[in-house]
């Protein structure tokens, strides 16, 4: 059903991801003290814009899957299947990010400070696990009333 608190779950999780596509995930700084802003679609500092976009793509593809996970409460099988695989996607969205950074790390030379918007997707997992349990106890109950019959 629509109004589970599953479903409070995942639309927290659609507004994290949505934020953190548009918030920066860090700053790199080099010995000229050049600031580079590392967003996810990309890295820039004035004029010179190197792209990302894989990480915009992932966090983008990872709320699509939270909004359409909301709307199969009638299968809630498949709802645990799609929430454990966004879940898994996240995980594959810090893989890339570490990837990205020691990438761009080596070419710009520079020191990297973290922002806050990097642990919204980390917060998201989290709330994946809480609407899993919850589909889950859901499901048990079902089953309980359809053993009840």
């Amino acid at each position: 059903m629509i109004q589970r608190i599953q479903t409070v779950y995942l639309l927290l999780v659609v507004g994290l991801l949505i934020a953190s596509m548009c918030l920066p995930l860090g700053y790199f700084t080099d010995a000229e003290a050049v600031t580079y802003t590392f967003s996810p679609l990309g890295i820039s500092a004035g004029d010179v814009f190197q792209s990302s976009w894989g990480l915009f793509a992932i966090l983008l593809l990872s709320s699509i899957i939270a909004v359409a996970t909301i709307f199969l409460y009638k299968n809630r099988m498949l709802q645990i299947r799609m929430t454990i695989f966004n879940t898994i996607l996240l995980i594959g969205y810090y893989l890339a990010f570490i990837a990205f950074y020691f990438v761009l790390k080596g070419d710009l030379e520079a020191s990297f400070q973290i922002n806050w918007a990097l642990c919204l997707p980390l917060v998201a997992i989290i709330l994946n696990y809480l609407a899993i349990r919850a589909i889950g106890r859901d499901e048990v109950l079902v089953k309980a009333a359809d053993r009840l019959r």
